[in-house]
């Protein structure tokens, strides 16, 4: 359907009448089928309410117990599609289609009828409760000669209903309507081209039942005829209409007509049967007629109150197939089997006893589906109260207090409304109503704590209950429902809020955020428990919420530091006795508690006979005496993991050369971790190499000569000079978080001249740790080093290595040494 089709129309009308309540009407159409959400009206500004009043006043619909298709949005003062409506399931074939509602308003009370109209879309195609239809006729009938065919039935009403009919072929028949009362069709197929069984003794036809929506619907059936020989004469009823009036519940087997009909032949072709050709609605479940004599009995209930007239189309056939019809109508009168229904739809289950007298406390609405006296209503209630009813219409009765209230006379009443019909005999139901007298609010809510501890894991995900705070109020009703608000303040200049929130029905605690132990350990603040009373009473309560610690960080490796260019060795002489220190992996952990105690193992080793390492303190030391047959490379793969669960870990390489001297540690690790490279054009470039390396060696000579000169100067008069040695100190690893991840401070430093720069490389004793670092990229070459064994022997010697550096194209090779004390 169109957007212009679904248009909706809105009909409004308001009236006041008296009883200290506004009753208004409004009325709004709006076609079948719409999506659940979808715009009904603005009921706010129809009946000229104000939102705040529809808040205040807890607007609610109310509709007599039916099923419920329409909401109302207080927030927005419109009525909403709560539930797809579909108008055949609701009206049938009653038109016009409506639902009628209330809405309802306390304090003061008022209530306003609605009316919505549900218009029919084509959403149902004709259909036929036959797949097929079968006629005998004779060829010798006459042109003319009418046959009654199956109608079809259309759930739409109006222009979306059914409207027309086709036939096809129409070779030997037409199609002809007849409307009757109440808009149905009659349906005829017309002899227009006599039959003959010698040419064609079978035909097929196909009868399209066309409905008047857009876009047009359809229905079809098909239609079989067999032509027979000589029955000339068509049985012909007695009456076109017959009528028939019943009572509603008349038992099962009640007589309800006896139609008749006669045939002018003789013999088989004289002999008439009946049937209903009602077929598709409930005509065949309530009602059966005696194929042989045309009695019509009851098989079924009927109610008035479902439907008043049923119209039943009746066939005659004789066996020659030639056909005639007849219609009853069958009217349905009223009995008084219906009780009147009490309805509350508002009441007031306390009320103040400072209330005034004339306020309206309950809305009851009465309903009697029975007609005319069987469905008057009138209500009355028991005696010595000081409450009154009265009616506000024929259906509606409201409640108010008669005269003034005392709480301390009577805290409850126990209200008895009867309701009766004015039937014969009468019938009547009654309902019991309870209203309770309340206080004032002078009592402020209490929490069961003075103060509230909260555990939360860190890293918890947004939005987690963390806890609940509980206050109760001894206060009645409203008065008593406790709201929880999170009262403003900071927690490290951030606003509380970003941190948790608090559900304001409920006082769970939820967190905001993910925390990190690391950053914040502990935070509190304040909740106001506040009831609903007016003026409100509140109180407040403190909350501290402790983070605890996950181990979510691994442990992070201080020394020895991990380089991508340089290759560092921990240097470890063949003489080393057993238990030598060779380094100490040194990491820590920024967890807490367990979770940062760490331990050390050794994953892989060139050698695991050789080393091991302290599971607490990370120290690495020899398990036996090293041997010349050692390999002067050896690696090693420490693993260092905490003590949380899951645990975390690192890994770290450290490199240890077995070695007594440099040069031997120099040439292994030169070639461990130098390339060797190929060129094609190897030849070209020596050529070029040499060319150059016989120029720079003629210029360089005479400037080497004179640097070697000055220098010898300049170390003679350092030699017999008193300067001062400058340290250097690397950066201190020790516990800060006392967490016991490290035990020791270690300090590492290197000593060298103030002139070294300029002179040879001197280096201090040597201590218990050696560490060599090499530059892979380096490729010079060590000239010369003097006296190194004999300097070695001498424990009060410095160890002092002099280096040439080479002037040609070849780099420099650094060679440092660190001694860790």
């Amino acid at each position: 359907m169109s957007d212009r089709t679904m248009r909706r129309q809105v009909l409004l009308f308001i009236s006041v009448l008296s009883f200290s309540s506004v009753i208004g009407q409004v009325s709004y159409s709006i076609p079948e089928e719409m999506p659940k959400g979808s715009f009904v009206g603005d009921i706010a500004q129809d009946l000229g309410l104000d939102l705040r009043r529809l808040k205040s006043g807890k607007a609610r619909l109310y509709t007599g117990g039916s099923a419920e298709y329409i909401e109302l949005n207080k927030e927005r003062g419109v009525l909403l599609i709560k539930d797809k409506i579909d108008r055949e399931v609701i009206c049938a074939e009653t038109a016009p289609c409506a639902l009628h509602f209330q809405v309802i308003l306390d304090n003061p009370m008022e209530f306003f009828s609605i009316t919505v109209e549900i218009t029919d879309i084509n959403d149902n195609a004709p259909i036929f409760k036959k797949g097929e239809m079968k006629f005998k006729i004779s060829e010798s009938s006459v042109t003319g000669a009418v046959f009654l065919l199956q109608q079809a039935i259309d759930l739409d009403v109006g222009g979306n209903g059914l409207q027309s009919y086709l036939l096809k072929p129409t070779d030997n028949f037409v199609l002809r309507l007849q409307n009757q009362a109440g808009g149905s069709k009659v349906v005829e197929m017309v002899l227009q081209k006599p039959l003959d069984r010698e040419k064609e003794d079978r035909l097929s036809l196909v009868l399209t039942a066309v409905d008047g929506g857009e876009p047009q619907l359809s229905g079809t059936v098909q239609i079989h005829i067999s032509v027979l020989d000589n029955n000339d004469n068509a049985p012909v009823f007695t009456q076109k209409v017959y009528k028939s009036i019943i009572e509603e519940n008349s038992p099962p087997g009640t007589q309800v007509v006896s139609v008749s009909a006669s045939d002018s032949d003789e013999g088989s072709n004289g002999k008439i049967s009946f049937s209903l050709l009602n077929l598709l609605d409930s005509v065949s479940e309530l009602f059966e007629i005696n194929r042989e004599t045309g009695e019509v009995t009851l098989l079924g209930n009927t109610d008035f109150e479902k439907k008043r007239q049923y119209q039943i189309h009746v066939q005659a056939s004789d066996e020659g197939g030639l056909t005639d019809s007849c219609k009853i109508i069958v009217e349905i009168t009223d009995t008084n089997d219906n009780i009147p229904v009490i309805n509350v739809m508002s009441k007031s289950s306390a009320i103040k006893e400072d209330i005034n007298p004339g306020t309206v406390v309950t809305m009851i609405n009465v309903q009697d589906p029975d007609s005319g006296k069987n469905g008057k209503v009138q209500c009355y209630i028991n005696d010595n109260i000081p409450f009154t009813i009265s009616s506000t219409s024929n259906t509606f009765f409201s409640l108010t207090t008669e005269s003034d209230l005392d709480r301390e006379r009577a805290s409850d009443y126990n209200i008895t409304v009867t309701c009766s019909d004015e039937g014969e005999p009468s019938l009547s139901s009654s309902v019991t109503l309870t209203l309770q007298i309340s206080d004032v609010n002078d009592n402020a809510p209490v929490f069961e704590r003075s103060s509230y501890e909260a555990y939360i894991v860190e890293n918890n995900t947004p939005g987690l209950s963390i806890f609940t705070v509980k206050a109760r109020d001894a206060d009645w009703n409203q008065n008593a429902r406790v709201s929880y608000i999170l009262e403003d303040s900071s927690v490290n200049g951030v606003p509380v809020s970003s941190y948790v929130s608090v559900s304001a029905d409920s006082g769970v605690i939820h967190a905001v955020r993910s925390f990190d132990y690391e950053q914040i350990k502990d935070f509190h603040f304040r909740v106001k428990a506040q009831d609903g009373g007016s003026p409100p009473l509140s109180s407040n309560v403190t909350v501290k919420v402790m983070i605890q610690d996950q181990n979510d960080n691994p442990p992070q490796v201080l020394y020895p530091v991990q380089t991508g260019g340089s290759l560092v060795a921990e240097m470890v002489p063949r003489s080393a006795d057993v238990g030598y220190l060779v380094t100490k992996v040194v990491a820590v952990d920024v967890d807490s508690g367990q979770n940062a105690w760490l331990s050390y193992k050794l994953q892989k080793a060139t050698d695991r006979a050789l080393f091991e390492v302290g599971l607490q303190n990370g120290e690495i030391r020899t398990i036996r005496q090293v041997t010349d047959k050692d390999a002067v490379k050896q690696r090693l793969t420490v693993i260092v993991e905490d003590n949380g669960q899951p645990s975390r870990s690192a890994t770290v390489i450290v490199n240890v050369a077995v070695a007594d001297s440099f040069p031997e540690v120099l040439s292994e690790f030169t070639d461990f971790t130098q390339d060797k490279e190929y060129n094609d054009n190897l030849t070209f470039y020596l050529v070029l190499a040499l060319a150059v390396v016989s120029f720079l060696f003629i210029t360089c000579l005479v400037v080497i000569i004179s640097v070697k000169i000055y220098r010898w100067r300049q170390s003679r008069v350092m030699y017999h000079s008193n300067l001062p040695v400058i340290p250097y100190y690397p950066p201190r690893y020790s516990d800060t978080l006392g967490t016991g991840t490290l035990q020791h401070v270690y300090n590492y430093e290197v000593c060298r001249t103030t002139d070294s720069r300029k002179s040879d490389c001197k280096f201090g004793g040597a201590g218990s740790q050696n560490v060599l670092i090499m530059d892979p990229s380096s490729t010079g070459t060590m000239q010369r080093i003097q006296s190194e064994k004999s300097i070695l022997d001498e424990p009060d010697s410095p160890l002092e290595v002099s280096i040439l550096k080479d002037t040609d194209f070849l780099h420099p090779l650094v060679l440092g040494l660190l001694v860790t004390q």
